[in-house]
């Protein structure tokens, strides 16, 4: 629509965070034979210390606890699938005592300024997100990101621990993921993407809960997959 009333002899540059099957092909309909410039490859930086944490749906909240009171967790980014979550994670983390704000698609503009000011600044120590958001939140110092939820498509996972670690400084960073039983598809496409296992870790007390009703698998993630 936008490009209809364009001139037919002009010059376009399309930028994107990612390249799923979809935006190559937008890209292959409205370039002529364009020269391609990327600023990184799917490899995430190698300051970022990974770990995937096997824990039930109902255990993630307890081990968040555990993690967020480390002595090495002086701040984080805790990602979430939904806005809703987020919203009640950040409520839920403030009761317990936590400096913590959320931060996704429904807030105002000026909700979301307050929310990345505030932990600049570290009047939050604690901020949850959606992916909705994960690509413009530029914090340096970040200590651990934390996927309470796994990311819709293996791409995201690189933005999301990309907050921590970051490339520009030798500061390293922990990310964490938390998978259930519904989440080995991801982990499968994610550690093909990377070309590399995540390690596996666990933590005294915080064994998988088998005794969870059994959920169905997630539809396979791929390139294609929509976000929520």
């Amino acid at each position: 629509k936008i490009l209809a009333p364009m001139p037919e002899r002009r010059q376009n540059l399309l930028f994107s965070a990612t390249m799923p099957r979809e935006i190559r092909r937008l890209v292959n309909d409205l370039l002529t034979n364009p020269h391609v410039v990327e600023l990184a490859n799917t490899a995430p930086v190698a300051t970022v210390d990974h770990a995937l944490y096997m824990i039930g749906e109902r255990q993630k909240g307890d081990l968040l606890e555990h993690l967020l009171t480390g002595d090495d967790c002086d701040s984080a980014i805790v990602f979430t699938r939904t806005k809703h979550r987020a919203r009640r994670l950040a409520v839920q983390l403030s009761r317990n005592g936590h400096r913590a704000i959320g931060l996704q698609g429904s807030m105002s503009q000026a909700q979301r300024d307050r929310a990345m000011s505030g932990f600049r600044a570290r009047r939050f120590n604690v901020l949850v997100a959606t992916d909705i958001v994960a690509r413009g939140i530029d914090v340096s110092d970040v200590s651990y990101v934390i996927n309470f939820d796994v990311p819709n498509t293996p791409e995201a996972y690189t933005h999301r621990v990309g907050r921590t670690g970051r490339a520009n400084n030798e500061r390293e960073g922990i990310a964490c993921t938390f998978v259930t039983g519904m989440d080995s598809g991801w982990v499968h496409a994610t550690e093909r993407m990377i070309g590399a296992p995540i390690q596996r870790r666990k933590v005294a007390g915080f064994e998988p809960d088998y005794s969870e009703r059994p959920q169905r698998p997630r539809k396979p993630y791929g390139n294609n997959a929509r976000g929520m």
